[in-house]
């Protein structure tokens, strides 16, 4: 099954109001029949963070016999759906499905002056998109080590494309370029889609990105050919693909990753019990079926280790964007 049918249409929502009304527990057990659960996804319907989000408010529906619907509140790279979960009452109620992003946003926005570690209930992630590095094929290597090789022989030949900045693939990018040692010149867009028709068309020569974005272009690799995928062994989304650590950089591992939070004095009791719902969901065969369909992978891990490995993705970013004197916009 293609992503495109787990995704429909999607309710449009105007930011709420910016004093937070006063915080309050869920009265009585959760979820109570007659409420309605919203999922709030920060951005437009179609991502993959949508579809997942959508998915939770299935399964919600399915587990508990309530309404759950999914809010789409585009708007500010994030902020706007963001910020609604942050001003919303801590009840259960109200969840936001939003991806790395979220992670790492005060990094990259200026007007994100939340914390995401302290203000936000950390619920679960659902799914990761492996990194992968594709370049275009009008260049004549064909793997990593040669385009490391001839990129250190000639750095100023090769430009490297940003899908957007502050995004796991930008964090990868930096990172490779620590590793390898080689100035690349950075060239961002505002999205992948038009980072890789200029890929296509060998204006820009290379790009790390999700797996979702670039393995169906690296189908054709008369156009873009794909170099290796940043995990830590080979992945079933794409079992002939070398790891980038198998290519010269032991460790090398980055991947989008999607999850669920609410606001900041949601009972613990709920959040376990929206954990241990993910985790019953992505143990479903069908579901992880689809999931790889759309060149995702499940995850299946309690709230403490989620809450441990955003932890470390926050560091990691906050360290890379110093390297190199990333401002927030």
């Amino acid at each position: 099954m293609q992503r495109r049918t787990l995704i429909k249409a999607a309710a449009g929502a105007a930011l709420l109001g910016t004093v937070r009304a006063p915080a309050v527990l869920a009265q009585g057990a959760w979820p109570q029949q007659g409420r309605t659960i919203k999922v709030i996804v920060p951005w437009p319907p179609g991502a993959a963070n949508d579809a997942l989000g959508r998915l939770l408010a299935q399964r919600l529906q399915e587990k508990y016999g309530v309404t759950a619907v999914v809010e789409n509140r585009s708007g500010g790279s994030g902020l706007v759906g963001t910020t609604a979960v942050l001003q919303a009452e801590p009840d259960g109620y109200t969840l936001l499905a939003s991806a790395f992003n979220t992670a790492v946003m005060p990094f990259i926005l200026k007007g994100a002056t939340f914390d995401p570690q302290v203000d936000l209930e950390v619920m679960a992630r659902t799914a990761i998109a492996p990194l992968v590095s594709v370049m275009t094929a009008q260049r004549p290597q064909k793997s990593l080590g040669e385009m490391i090789a001839a990129a250190k022989a000639n750095p100023r030949d090769w430009l490297f494309a940003i899908s957007s900045l502050g995004s796991a693939g930008h964090l990868a990018t930096i990172e490779f370029a620590r590793r390898t040692g080689i100035p690349f010149d950075l060239v961002p867009y505002r999205g992948t889609a038009p980072a890789l028709t200029d890929i296509m068309s060998g204006n820009v020569h290379l790009l790390i990105d999700p797996s979702f974005a670039l393995l169906p272009a690296a189908q054709d690799p008369t156009r873009v050919r794909a170099l290796g995928i940043a995990t830590k062994a080979r992945s079933k989304l794409a079992p002939d693909l070398p790891t980038m650590a198998e290519s010269g950089l032991p460790g090398y591992e980055f991947n989008s990753w999607y999850g669920v939070w609410a606001p900041k004095g949601t009972p613990r009791e709920i959040s376990e019990k929206v954990n241990a719902l993910i985790q019953e969901t992505m143990r479903d065969p069908v579901v992880a079926n689809r999931l790889t369909t759309t060149l995702l992978e499940p995850v299946i891990e309690s709230i403490d280790d989620t809450k441990r490995f955003i932890a470390s993705e926050i560091t990691r970013a906050g360290e890379l964007l110093k390297l190199v004197n990333f401002q927030p916009a």
